[in-house]
């Protein structure tokens, strides 16, 4: 049995992607998660990785498909995140504090996770960082006592002002107004103690697809009739003539 993965940025480089136990996958796009679903043997589907401005992005009906065919979906760390939020009284299960957050509304926009990365020939290395991360160090640099609590506001701030593809420490801190002195010691600070909230909460998706792949009980039917609409059918035929259900 398989366990499909869809990563891109938030993995990119980590030792876990020479694991056997994964089919790993590029971020995922639309069609991608159906095309999974279809597959023989496959178990469980993880999503962590999306696309969303040069392709049109996972479908929920998609997810939904998987789902009513007893094949168990995860989300967790950036796409996946938002999408487990949204789909989680249909049975998706989420993972995570970013999972958490978007789940309970204390986060909201998609930008919030979203980040520029390079091309797969490069291994998608992140060349940006995530607001979630961002919001996560300034929290850990104000906790130690690195920077204030009004300067940690400010930069968080000044953070989310920016454009996603543009946002790097370096902007930051040369867009906020806090005194030098600060803007020295974050900067000194930040390359030994960035935390990377997605990547903690991808590993946790991934232990815990491992662990429900141990647990051999039956998957209770999802509380929720599949409806194949006309979007879906054009959905279907436009991703390799699938066989109708």
């Amino acid at each position: 049995m398989t366990n499909v993965v869809f990563v891109g940025p938030t993995l990119s480089g980590d030792p876990i992607l020479a694991s056997a136990d994964f089919d790993w996958q590029p971020p995922a796009a639309e069609g991608d998660v159906y095309r999974a679903a279809r597959r023989k043997g496959v178990r469980a589907i993880g999503l962590i990785d999306g696309q969303f401005e040069s392709v049109p992005s996972v479908w929920h009906k998609e997810i939904l498909w998987a789902l009513s065919r007893g094949i168990r979906v995860f989300g967790a760390a950036s796409m996946g995140a938002l999408r487990a939020a949204e789909l989680a009284d249909f049975g998706m299960t989420g993972v995570g504090a970013i999972f958490r957050r978007y789940r309970d509304g204390t986060l909201r926009d998609d930008d919030e996770v979203a980040v520029l990365h390079a091309p797969a020939e490069l291994g998608y290395r992140p060349l940006t960082d995530s607001m979630v991360d961002i919001r996560a160090t300034l929290e850990q640099a104000r906790s130690r006592g690195v920077v204030s609590a009004r300067a940690a506001a400010i930069l968080s701030q000044s953070a989310k002002a920016l454009f996603f593809k543009e946002r790097t420490w370096t902007a930051i801190l040369e867009e906020a107004g806090i005194p030098n002195a600060q803007r020295v010691r974050v900067a000194r600070w930040l390359p030994a103690n960035k935390v990377d909230l997605k990547r903690a909460d991808a590993l946790a998706m991934l232990r815990r697809m491992s662990k429900a792949g141990r647990d051999e009980r039956r998957r209770p039917a999802p509380g929720f009739r599949f409806q194949r609409t006309d979007f879906w059918l054009e959905l279907e035929r436009r991703h390799d003539g699938a066989r109708r259900r």
